[in-house]
């Protein structure tokens, strides 16, 4: 589709983590941008509790949470703007305490920047977290209920309220079947979250739940090198680099999703576009 075909819309994604943005949706996001929609990324924290270039965060040579976190934020805004997004905000969440923020905060935080920035489809995790990770859930059930309030006008909870309700048109969760995880399994390696001793592992949609699928084949080289932007995180990476372009195809080719709700279509009838059903 010729670029400026949706120059009056807007995409958001809400997301846990820096480099979630490039590796769950940079695809979807690389194409809408050039497009020419409006790409607008909501990111909850900077990182700062990861490993750095593989070390551990306890080893003297771990450059510690708050640098961390500075540097993490830089490879974010380098990344986002790889993909063409337009703006970029943070929460202000502790990385691995998200799960632990308070609900009515977190959600005013959110509602905030849907109703200042007015977009049209919000894209986050699902409720499973991908594989179980509680800050990709929290950012799954803050969002959800964040576009629901975003359109009530006596939801006032500590926020500016000099931007009117906003109703989302269409809100979707990243719905990876199995197929697409084998391939990201493989050039990466077993994807688990250990939470209070018990490890979760990463969760395939069935086919017949993804509502929607993107192709994103022509991005897959955008998508690769704002991945590469998060150097902090290369050890995580370091397999892909070897990936023949063919591979990397398989991996960015097309992204999948569960359409939550919509205002404007609904069926069985799987999409290839995020914005169907929507007129200007």
């Amino acid at each position: 589709m010729a670029a400026g075909t949706y120059e009056t819309m807007k995409l958001m994604a809400v997301v846990a983590h820096p480099d979630d943005e490039s590796l769950g949706f940079g695809g979807t996001l690389a194409k809408y941008a050039s497009e020419g929609v409006e790409t607008l990324l909501v990111t909850a924290t900077r990182g700062e509790s990861g490993r750095y270039r593989g070390i551990r965060r306890d080893d003297a040579q771990h450059p510690g949470p708050e640098k961390l976190g500075t540097i993490r934020e830089s490879e974010l805004r380098a990344a986002a703007s790889v993909l063409g997004i337009s703006e970029l905000m943070f929460l202000d969440y502790l990385d691995q305490e998200l799960d632990r923020a308070n609900p009515r905060e977190a959600l005013a935080r959110i509602v905030f920047h849907l109703r200042r920035t007015r977009p049209d489809v919000v894209l986050s995790f699902g409720p499973e977290g991908a594989y179980g990770h509680p800050d990709h859930i929290a950012i799954c059930q803050y969002t959800t209920a964040a576009v629901s309030v975003a359109a009530d006008p006596s939801f006032l909870d500590g926020i500016d309220n000099s931007a009117p309700p906003h109703l989302v048109k269409k809100l979707y969760y990243l719905a990876w079947p199995a197929a697409t995880w084998k391939a990201y399994q493989e050039a990466f390696t077993k994807v688990t979250s250990t939470v209070d001793g018990v490890e979760r592992q990463a969760t395939a949609w069935p086919d017949w739940a993804i509502t929607t699928v993107i192709d994103t084949r022509d991005f897959w080289p955008t998508v690769w090198r704002a991945v590469s932007c998060h150097e902090s995180q290369v050890a995580a990476y370091e397999r892909l680099k070897d990936l023949a372009p063919e591979h990397h195809r398989v991996l960015w080719g097309a992204q999948s999703f569960y359409r939550v709700l919509s205002t404007v279509n609904g069926g069985r009838k799987q999409e290839t576009d995020l914005f169907e059903g929507i007129r200007r």
